[in-house]
């Protein structure tokens, strides 16, 4: 049976704003408590008639991929108490309202899409999912020349370090986030990639018939940020944390695309194998007004008791000054870190998206994502902008509050980057605590 005959996708909301609607894959989202979730599958099987489900315990990991891509089974992931459902139409409103009376069952939404993509169009419409970096091309053609001058600030040396890492002052740090584990859940990693291969400690792809080679670029980028070496085989330094263990999760396909259940197999993975901080540059577009999503937030909560620390780039949707858009999910999450981009003046980044819808869709800190050096796929290097590039900055830096701090909760953690950022004069709502400073 396929997934179209067992799970049409729900119907979509109107007045999304934008020329693309939500997608939604047909399946659903369910979480959990995580002392009784066998209670919760059987009041699913017997009133919701849900497809035979699929265990994923602790560090497993074979054939999640393909397990997910089954339109036949729903897949249950034992390590934080969540599964993606599969349901026929006709048994959707059995499985919402078994899940509303349950008491087993803490939430369930639909599956949605998550992207990852360039926008090649400078003036196209935005779409329902924020692109996770802009190229420089896609800048220059969006601003002109004489614009993004007016935004550079002063000149930086970037003979030796990027502006980046000078901005949040990682070239007078000391530590290098030794020791310490960081999943990038992205679009997987040039593993040959001669300044990673030392900073690679595991990979694994979610991604049906794709190895986690990255045939995008953006994961590789992202995790170069994170943890590219003191010394790189060109250029200037531009990895925060050089000796933190990475973790390469590919939940997004080389296309930049993937559903809500590759993003939580992938955050179930990095806990399981003790990340410190999971980083994520990806998620979807909300529209004002609009609440986080419940399971994201359960599932961060979740993670932090486990003393793992959430990171989202907060989304690329806004053109300043004339239009602001709302933190993205699930970086909206309260207990997710939403991670806002700044340009070389060190204030936000004309794409940036910002607090302005609230409870939870605060953005938390401000990190370097304008023309941000990396590495790129087969050896090369590349210069991006978006919050997605800002996200990785922010990763590297709890990596280094965690070799600096082995007994830390994640909270605490938390507590320490927000408390460390250097305030800044524009609103909260657009830089959070701050700009992101290295312990």
């Amino acid at each position: 049976m396929d997934r179209r005959s067992f799970g049409e996708p729900p119907d979509r909301p109107n007045g999304s704003g934008t020329s693309r609607r939500t997608e939604y894959t047909g399946r659903y989202v369910v979480l959990l408590d995580p002392g009784n979730q066998e209670s919760g599958l059987n009041a699913l099987r017997s009133s919701a008639d849900i497809a035979p489900v699929e265990r994923v315990r602790g560090t497993e990991t074979v054939n999640v991929a393909e397990l997910l891509d089954r339109p036949d089974v729903s897949v249950h992931f034992e390590e934080l108490g969540v599964a993606v459902v599969e349901v026929r139409p006709e048994q959707r409103h059995a499985l919402v309202t078994t899940a509303e009376a349950e008491s087993s069952i803490i939430a369930a939404e639909p599956e949605r899409m998550v992207y990852a993509m360039p926008i090649t169009a400078p003036q196209q419409a935005p779409t329902e999912f924020f692109p996770a970096y802009r190229s420089d091309e896609d800048v220059v053609a969006h601003h002109t020349d004489a614009a993004i001058a007016a935004v550079q600030g002063p000149a930086l040396d970037e003979q030796t370090w990027t502006w980046g890492l000078q901005a949040i002052r990682a070239n007078l740090s000391s530590l290098t986030g030794r020791g310490v584990k960081v999943a990038v859940l992205d679009t997987g990693v040039d593993t040959d990639h001669p300044d990673l291969v030392g900073c690679i400690e595991e990979t694994m792809s979610f991604v049906l018939g794709e190895a986690v080679e990255d045939g995008h670029g953006h994961g590789t980028h992202c995790i170069g940020t994170v943890a590219g070496p003191a010394h790189p085989q060109q250029g200037p330094r531009y990895g925060v944390a050089c000796d933190a263990r990475i973790l390469a999760g590919k939940v997004l396909s080389n296309a930049g695309s993937g559903p809500d259940g590759q993003i939580l197999a992938g955050m179930n993975w990095a806990v399981a194998r003790g990340a410190r901080v999971i980083s994520m540059s990806l998620g979807a577009r909300v529209r004002k007004g609009e609440l986080f999503p419940q399971v994201y937030e359960i599932l961060a909560k979740r993670a932090l008791e486990r003393g793992t620390v959430i990171v989202a780039a907060a989304g690329n949707e806004s053109d300043r000054p004339q239009d602001i858009e709302p933190v993205g999910r699930p970086a909206n999450c309260p207990s997710i870190l939403a991670v806002a981009a700044l340009d070389k003046a060190f204030t936000p980044a004309f794409f940036s998206n910002a607090g302005i819808n609230g409870q939870g869709g605060e953005i938390n800190i401000a990190a370097p994502g304008m023309d941000v050096r990396s590495a790129a796929p087969n050896g090369g290097y590349a210069n991006k902008s978006g919050t997605s590039m800002a996200t990785p900055h922010v990763a590297g830096v709890l990596a280094l509050l965690a070799q600096a701090n082995p007994n830390a909760s994640a909270a605490d953690l938390m507590a320490a980057l927000k408390s460390g950022a250097f305030p800044l004069a524009q609103p909260l709502r657009d830089v959070g605590a701050g700009l992101l400073q290295a312990p």
